[in-house]
């Protein structure tokens, strides 16, 4: 009986042993976690093994908690490694030491979203992001800490910075995130960008550099951390590379034992009011991957892999509500291709020779006037992997290398994995493009159905004139400008009341504390030459919208002020509108199609889907965007609340809902022609 129990406790351990080895193996297949991460000169090592990384930019509150499964999956699909994103310090502290961490902003949800997918992440703590971001990401509350001085060795600033960053870093703890804890993150960014600005600061900052590098360490994440953009990054911190060419730019790592990364490849670039889309191909972007790989780079990270939505008023100045259309992910999370499938390919490629380029013994010759080859030898195992590039931007170059021919096209590199067979060329898209179909299910054109309330941003003030017939604004570019208008004076008291609206803040530049947006100088010209200066006179201002403190744009307020039914005389300034309406059937992505209006902000059962400037002309006399996303998830199925802030005049009887979906076209129809 002893023997038949023991050997019933013997199968049963076996089979736990079995069992528990069988898991171990599923963990090391499907999930980047745990470990230890460091480095050398080639590259990130992870677990002691040399990696070359593919890693794309997915920002958490530019989507929603309901789009973060599809997202991270289909990045993973293409062969991203890894999931970098930004931490938004002015959504997570709207006021000192009071967090927000919930819904979009939930960024320990997003990070066990990508361990659960089996990729490692990034944490750009920042907490400077730029990122074409309201206030480059700072809390505006900042502004009013005493002797501020921001990005620099700033007592006020560096003890709020530290605050934020150490409670980011202290939670990532808390739920075990770090690589060193058997989670996905393996590095960290402290600041961004910082030396586009570092020498207005003269000597405060270079030790500012220093005291935030150092500040990062001492926080003993585990991971290895890095400055983009910062030729002087302290060691340990690992200086990298920012922009569309950083295999041609990218000076190299300030030491032999850093290795060379690339933290932003912009897959396109952002769009503001009044400008047009930047389109760059699948074929540039691979170029300059491929070449970046070729030159020892070992870490690429597409910015962005999917831009989103800057819903609410989070974008910054005169960006528009899309960020990054045209990244691998489109604004809805639809497969952008060719060029997301361009590559995915360009990873396969690589990977499938990743050993020897980071084992092997690189080399570099001409192959001719503007062609030239990057070879990676393993002598003991006699693995060889090339690289034969063709800088020449028009013609073709026959080449010959290990006496044999090769035909290179227009600026492009091809991959041999056995330094004898092209399986990848950058120039040669094998993948079919997609075309956007947009399918109108809702035209909100009857007069019935819409309310409307006039809210004039004034109170307790009766007028004796009032500007109402002139606007300007300025643009991306140039901000300042100058709006004249004819007034009638009367001979008693005037009141001269001006509305400055605003589409974010700045988000760059050295001295933000010291930037501001609005008025400047009012003058009134009586004849030729007199002139009478408001600009020194006590001012009473009034921030915000009566409306907007009421919030009346939920449901649970709309109640508060009385709207009336919008009558025939529609293109009226200053007025809110609402409606109800049911939600499209089916899953396809959602959004309104605002092109009759002019500029405000929209919002669906009370959740901001971004600020609308359709008035703003690009230099074609087209809106830089009328289409503005909805997300499913800000739905119900039915009775769903539209309200509409119109700023400057617009017809709402033309808005339309939308669904969005996608149809592939054959291989001979490149991209481009899709835009025309």
């Amino acid at each position: 009986m002893e023997w038949r129990l023991w050997r019933q406790s013997w199968r049963l351990w076996l089979r736990l042993f079995v069992m528990a080895a069988a898991a171990v193996v599923i963990t090391q297949e499907g999930c980047a976690c745990g470990g230890d991460v460091t480095y050398d000169g080639r590259s990130l090592i992870i677990n002691g093994e040399r990696r070359i990384l593919f890693s794309g930019s997915i920002h958490y509150p530019r989507s929603t908690p309901e789009m973060w499964g599809s997202l991270i999956g289909k990045a993973k699909e293409g062969g991203v490694d890894v999931i970098q994103t930004y931490v938004f310090w002015n959504l997570h502290e709207p006021q000192p030491g009071q967090y927000n961490f919930s819904g979009r902003y939930d960024l320990v949800k997003f990070i066990k979203e990508i361990q659960a997918q089996g990729l490692y992440a990034c944490l750009r703590i920042g907490p400077f992001i730029e990122s074409e971001w309201t206030y480059g990401g700072f809390p505006f509350w900042l502004h009013d800490v005493p002797d501020i001085v921001y990005r620099s060795d700033n007592e006020p600033f560096k003890f709020y910075m530290q605050n934020f960053t150490t409670k980011v870093v202290n939670m990532m703890k808390s739920e075990g995130l770090y690589a060193s804890q058997g989670g996905p993150i393996i590095l960290s960014q402290i600041e961004n960008e910082y030396q586009n600005i570092e020498a207005a600061f003269h000597e405060k900052g270079p030790s500012y550099v220093r005291w935030a590098a150092k500040m990062a360490v001492e926080l003993q994440t585990g991971v290895p951390w890095v400055m983009c953009k910062q030729t002087d990054a302290p060691d340990p911190v690992i200086n990298t590379c920012n922009g569309m060419r950083c295999g041609q730019t990218f000076g190299g790592p300030n030491s032999p034992n850093k290795p060379s990364l690339w933290t932003e490849n912009w897959t396109s670039f952002y769009q503001v009011y009044g400008g047009e889309p930047y389109i760059r191909s699948a074929e540039d972007i691979a170029f300059h991957v491929a070449l970046f790989i070729a030159r020892n780079g070992s870490y690429v990270n597409y910015y962005m892999y999917h831009g989103g939505t800057n819903f609410g008023r989070t974008s910054s100045a005169y960006v528009i509500t899309s960020y990054y259309d045209q990244a691998p992910l489109d604004e809805y999370g639809l497969l952008r291709q060719p060029k997301w499938g361009h590559l995915k390919a360009l990873h396969a490629a690589i990977k499938s020779c990743s050993t020897t380029l980071l084992q092997g013994l690189p080399t570099n010759f001409s192959l001719g006037q503007l062609q030239e080859a990057y070879v990676f030898r393993e002598e003991t195992e006699g693995r060889c992997v090339a690289f034969l590039i063709n800088n020449d931007e028009r013609n073709n170059a026959s080449v010959q290398f290990q006496n044999a021919s090769h035909e290179l096209m227009p600026k492009s590199i091809s991959i041999l994995p056995d330094c004898e067979k092209v399986i990848f060329n950058t120039a040669t898209v094998n993948t079919n493009n997609t075309k956007r179909i947009i399918r109108t299910t809702e035209i909100f054109d009857s007069m019935d159905r819409w309310q409307a309330y006039e809210n004039f941003y004034l109170c307790n003030v009766k007028l004796s004139f009032l500007i109402t017939s002139g606007n300007a604004h300025g643009n991306h570019d140039t901000k300042q400008f100058i709006m004249q208008s004819p007034v009638v004076l009367s001979n008693e008291i005037n009141n001269i009341s001006l509305l400055g609206v605003m589409v974010g803040l700045p988000d760059s530049g050295a001295f933000l504390e010291r930037r501001f947006s609005g008025l400047t100088r009012v003058e009134i010209q009586c004849s030729k030459n007199e002139f009478y200066n408001f600009t020194n006179y006590a001012w009473g201002f009034q921030v915000g919208l009566f409306g907007e403190k009421l919030q009346i744009y939920r449901e649970e307020n709309i109640h508060t002020v009385e709207w009336r039914k919008a009558n025939t005389s529609l293109n009226q300034p200053l007025t809110w509108y609402k409606t109800f309406f049911d939600a499209p059937i089916g899953n396809d992505p959602v959004a309104l199609n605002l092109s009759s209006m002019g500029k405000g902000e929209a919002w669906i059962n009370g959740q901001s889907i971004g600020r609308y400037w359709v008035s703003f002309l690009t230099s074609k006399r087209k809106p830089s965007q009328i289409m503005y996303h909805v997300p499913r998830s800000f739905f119900k199925t039915s009775e769903n609340l539209l309200v509409l802030l119109e700023e400057a005049g617009g017809n709402p009887l033309h808005i339309s809902l939308n669904t969005i979906s996608l149809s592939t076209l054959p291989k001979h129809i490149q991209y481009y022609h899709l835009l025309q």
